[in-house]
C-alpha cells in the first residue's frame, strides 16, 4: 500500500469583521514587491581576491543558484561609486564583504561598506563580513594594515575618514565568518551553506501568503525521509488548479540548498509538447550539473549524475514517457537525491512506482474567501454592495486555489453590477465545465467571466 498524506493548502489573511456577513468581510494585505534582482553583493579588494578566494567564492555562488553581483574594474573611477554599484546593492538580497588585508586602502572599498551598511541599516539588508586573513580586532579597531590605511587616508580624505572608520568598526561587530584554522573550501563551504539557508527562508511570491504552508513542508520532509541514504520518489497529487505547483515551490524552495544540485521543471507536459523529449533532458541534465554545453545524445551526461545527491522537481507529469525519460532508474542519481513529481493522474505515480504520495485537497469556506479577498479587494476592505454576493462566488469557485485567484483577479475595483453580470455568467455554466477549464489553462478560465 502507498504511504499517504494530505492536507489543505491556506492563506495568510487578516480580517475584518461585521456583523451582517463576517464570512464575507475577511480581507488581505497585499504582499510588498521585493524588486530583488541578486541574492548576493560582493564588496571585496580587487588586488587581494579577485582571482583567488572571491573568485572561487563567486564559482561556488554560481554553482549553487545564486544569483551574485561581483563586479569589474570597469566599474572603479572617479571619486565616488558608480550609480550601476549602488543600485546592485539596493537589489541584492544580502552583501558578502571579504575583508582582506588592503581592502581599507581603496577608498572605493570604503565608499562600498558605507553604503552597503545604510542599505542595512534602512531596508534590513543581512551583511555578511568575512575575514580572509586578516585579525578581526584590526578591522574593528583600526590597527594593523587597517591603521595604516587610514593614516593615509586622513591625508587626502579627511572629511570622509571618520565615517570610514565608523563602517569598519560596525561591520566588524557583525556576525561573521574568518580563515582562521580553516581551508579556504571549508570556509567557502560553510558560507554557501548559511547563505543558502537565510536566502531558502525567504518567501517567494508564490509562497508568502500561505498560512499552513510550514506544516504540510514538515509532513512532506517527513515523507522525504531526508536524512535516509536511499534515492526517493514522492508525488504531489491533486486536480488541476489545486495548488499542487505551489507546494512543490514551496519546498524546493526550503530544501534545495541541502543538495549538491537541484532543478525545477516547471510544466513538463506543455514543454513535451511544444519542444520534445530532448529538450527536457538538456533542461535538466543542464540544471543539476549547472553546464548549458552538456550533449543529452551521450550516455557520459548521466553518469555524471551518479555521484551527485540531486532534489528535482517535475511540475505536471500528464505523460508517461515523461518519466521514463527523466527519472525512470533511480540508479541514474547519487545516493540521497529526491525527486518530487506533481500530476493530476494518479495513475502515473503509480506505474512508476511512487508509493509516496502527498495529496492536496480543496480548500474549506472560510479559507477560499481569505484567497479571493486578496485578489478581488487587495488592500481595501470589501464595500457594502458586494460583501452579500461574495459566498456566492466561493460557491462556483468550489475551493480551487486558481479559480478563486481568476475570479477574484476579474472583480477587482468592478462595480456591484459588473459582479452580478459575472454571477449570470457563472450560474449558466456547470460546475463540472469550470473544472474542465482548470483543467486546460490559466488564461481559458478567465474567459468565463
Amino acid at each position: 500500500m502507498p504511504a499517504h498524506s494530505s492536507s489543505s493548502l491556506m492563506v495568510a489573511t487578516s480580517s475584518v469583521d461585521d456583523s451582517s456577513s463576517s464570512m464575507a468581510a475577511k480581507t488581505i494585505t497585499a504582499a510588498s514587491s521585493f524588486g530583488w534582482k541578486y541574492d548576493v553583493f560582493l564588496s571585496f579588494r580587487g588586488d587581494d581576491t579577485r582571482n583567488n578566494f572571491t573568485g572561487h567564492l563567486y564559482k561556488a555562488l554560481y554553482q549553487k543558484g545564486i544569483h551574485t553581483f561581483m563586479d569589474n574594474e570597469k566599474l572603479r573611477g572617479g571619486e565616488e561609486i558608480s550609480s550601476t554599484l549602488v543600485t546592485a546593492i539596493q537589489r541584492s538580497r544580502c552583501s558578502i564583504i571579504v575583508l582582506s588585508e588592503n581592502y581599507a586602502s581603496s577608498k572605493w572599498c570604503l565608499e562600498e561598506l558605507v553604503e552597503v551598511l545604510e542599505y542595512k541599516r534602512d531596508k534590513n539588508q543581512r551583511v555578511i563580513p568575512i575575514f580572509y586573513n586578516v585579525d578581526p580586532s584590526h578591522v574593528r579597531n583600526h590597527t594593523g594594515t587597517f591603521g595604516k590605511a587610514m593614516a593615509q587616508h586622513e591625508k587626502n580624505k579627511k572629511e570622509k575618514v571618520q565615517k570610514w572608520r565608523e563602517a569598519l568598526t560596525q561591520v566588524a561587530n557583525l556576525c561573521s565568518f574568518d580563515s582562521l584554522n580553516k581551508s579556504k573550501a571549508q570556509l567557502i563551504e560553510e558560507l554557501i551553506l548559511d547563505v543558502s539557508k537565510d536566502l531558502n527562508c525567504i518567501p517567494s511570491k508564490d509562497t508568502q501568503f500561505l498560512v499552513g504552508v510550514d506544516s504540510c513542508i514538515r509532513e512532506i520532509e517527513l515523507l522525504l525521509c531526508l536524512e535516509s541514504m536511499d534515492v526517493r520518489m514522492l508525488g504531489i497529487w491533486g486536480m488541476g488548479g489545486i495548488g499542487k505547483t505551489t507546494l512543490a515551490k514551496a519546498i524546493y524552495e526550503r530544501i534545495s540548498h541541502k543538495f549538491e544540485g537541484s532543478c525545477f521543471l516547471a510544466d513538463v507536459g506543455l514543454d513535451l509538447v511544444r519542444k520534445g523529449e530532448d529538450y527536457l533532458k538538456q533542461q535538466l541534465l543542464s540544471k543539476v550539473l549547472k553546464d548549458n554545453n552538456i550533449d543529452v545524445t551521450t550516455t557520459s551526461s548521466k553518469t555524471k549524475l551518479h555521484s551527485k545527491k540531486v532534489l528535482i522537481v517535475i511540475d505536471n507529469v500528464n505523460n508517461q514517457s515523461i518519466l521514463k525519460t527523466l527519472v525512470d532508474d533511480s540508479s541514474w542519481f547519487g545516493p540521497q537525491s529526491r525527486i518530487i513529481i506533481t500530476t493530476r493522474d494518479k495513475q502515473f505515480l503509480t506505474m512508476y512506482g511512487v508509493n509516496v504520495v502527498y495529496e492536496v485537497h480543496k480548500l474549506q469556506d472560510d479559507k477560499a474567501i481569505e484567497v479571493f479577498n486578496r485578489y478581488a479587494f487587495r488592500n481595501d476592505p470589501p464595500s457594502m454592495d458586494v460583501m452579500n454576493l461574495i459566498p456566492r462566488v466561493i460557491a462556483h469557485a468550489q475551493g480551487l486555489p486558481l479559480a478563486l485567484e481568476v475570479f477574484g483577479s476579474s472583480l477587482c475595483k468592478k462595480s456591484k453590477d459588473e459582479w452580478m453580470c459575472a454571477l449570470d455568467k457563472l450560474k449558466k455554466i456547470p460546475n463540472m465545465e469550470i473544472q474542465k477549464v482548470l483543467q486546460i489553462s490559466f488564461d481559458n478560465m478567465e474567459k468565463i467571466l
